[in-house]
């Protein structure tokens, strides 16, 4: 008989595999692995699994569907790329594997030196010269934007231009803005803004991305679209990080899509408050000419007192007072008009603000969270479901049941081999037998 003491713990196969799986995990929370991609599948979870492997060894993958749909390639088998995950155990088959995040093809490095290739050729042709940017208009009536229609880039761009300069207007030039034909796209719009004139300035956008997604904007023909451009253009194409090569020939080069409409627009505030101190010294240097005007005339009348005769005194007099009451209307005349005009600039500025649009945009935004809270509901439902059947298929072949109807499992002590004849023991063998509840040790003292 076995002798099993109690002082030795005792592992089920469950949690072994849970907290090797916890071991992994904490130990793993982030790792690059390169290899070749085989045995790809893709079902209708929408999830990936693959085996990464070189000329040694091999991993099993597996890519979820919220990872695998930011990327911008379709994987299969015997491509090269770099995977980003972490160290995992699928408890269920106790299978090592990595939870990959981030896939990238090795060709991004084929990319990288067409990138510095090219930006050294432009830069010898000088495409970067300082001396052939122009400046941005300090208050542009009409701003383009080139970038793609549907993207979050515009979006931002507009409630910069709003909320800052909503008096000037805005014409969107809409292009791709990645794949194979958005480079002829962005050219195509360049040109047209330049062939419309009917914009002061350009901003040139679009969100963050991968060096692939950015690829637009490192063609040549870009570049030399921008460098052609009679209109300024300003570079605000993807993350602070991002450098592009439409960055080094722009005129002016942003961080970020808002950052250019900042840049291009000066803020609406500031603006009143300059108008506001503009009104000011305007209307004191008015009264300064108006108190230098009359003392001319108050010395002009003394003059013409000492001059005499009395007639003439009287008539050159005379066309003062004319002279005065003229200059003074005018004066006041002039100072009207001016204030007038503020007045309008100010009703407009004011009645530009983006109150209404703001309210569309909540009202928006609540319907789209209503609907996401939906499709949150529905999912979850439905993966409850799917859990539910799989428990019971679980149960429906667990050995358990089996016990439970009075069989039990024979194994040879010394090796734990499953016994299935009596060939397997000779007398003296000490063999386990797993019963429903709790297993005891048996010596085979003969064998039939």
């Amino acid at each position: 008989m076995l002798d099993i003491s109690h002082t030795h713990e005792i592992y089920t196969v469950s949690r072994l595999n849970r907290e090797a799986r916890l071991l992994l995990e904490e130990n793993f929370l982030s790792i690059w692995v390169e290899g070749e991609i085989s045995n790809f599948t893709s079902p209708q979870s929408g999830h990936w699994y693959f085996t990464l492997k070189d000329t040694a060894a091999q991993i099993r993958c597996a890519m979820f569907k919220p990872q695998n749909r930011r990327l911008t390639f379709t994987p299969k088998d015997g491509i090269h790329v770099i995977a980003k995950g972490r160290i995992s155990l699928y408890e269920g088959r106790g299978d090592f594997q990595l939870l990959v995040e981030l896939l990238e093809d090795v060709g991004i490095g084929k990319l990288q030196k067409e990138f510095e290739a090219l930006k050294k050729r432009l830069l010898e042709a000088g495409l970067f010269n300082v001396s052939h940017k122009k400046p941005l208009p300090s208050l542009p009536q009409s701003i383009g934007i080139i970038t793609s229609p549907t993207g979050a880039a515009v979006r931002d761009i507009l409630h910069v231009l709003k909320r800052r300069f909503p008096c000037a207007g805005i014409i969107i030039y809409p292009t791709l803005v990645q794949g194979e034909s958005a480079a002829n796209h962005i050219v195509q719009a360049i040109q047209t803004a330049n062939e419309r004139k009917e914009c002061d300035v350009i901003i040139l956008a679009r969100g963050g991305g991968s060096l692939e997604d950015l690829w637009p904007f490192n063609e040549e023909i870009v570049a030399q679209a921008i460098y052609r451009s009679v209109i300024p253009i300003i570079s605000g194409v993807g993350h602070e990080i991002d450098f592009t090569i439409a960055d080094f020939v722009a005129d002016v080069r942003a961080p970020t899509p808002s950052a250019a409409a900042e840049l291009v627009t000066p803020d609406k505030a500031e603006l009143l408050l300059s108008i506001a101190q503009l009104k000011k010294h305007l209307l004191r240097l008015l009264q300064q000419k108006l108190l230098q005007f009359r003392q001319q005339i108050d010395w002009i009348a003394k003059h013409l007192q000492q001059l005499h005769p009395q007639h003439r005194l009287l008539e050159q007099k005379q066309k003062l007072d004319l002279f005065e009451l003229t200059l003074v209307r005018l004066q006041l005349k002039s100072f009207h008009d001016t204030q007038a005009k503020l007045q309008t600039y100010h009703a407009q500025l004011t009645g530009l603000t983006p109150n209404h649009r703001i309210r569309d945009l909540q009202q928006q935004l609540t319907l789209a969270l209503q609907r996401m809270q939906s499709s949150m509901i529905a999912a979850l439902q439905k993966q409850q479901q799917l859990f539910e059947n799989a428990v019971a298929k679980l149960n429906a072949l667990s050995p358990l049941n089996t016990l439970k109807r009075g069989f039990a499992i024979a194994t040879l002590a010394k090796d734990q081999t499953i016994l299935r004849s009596t060939k397997q023991v000779t007398p003296g063998d000490i063999v386990d037998v797993q019963l429903m509840e709790g297993k005891i040790s048996c010596e085979i003292l003969t064998v039939n």
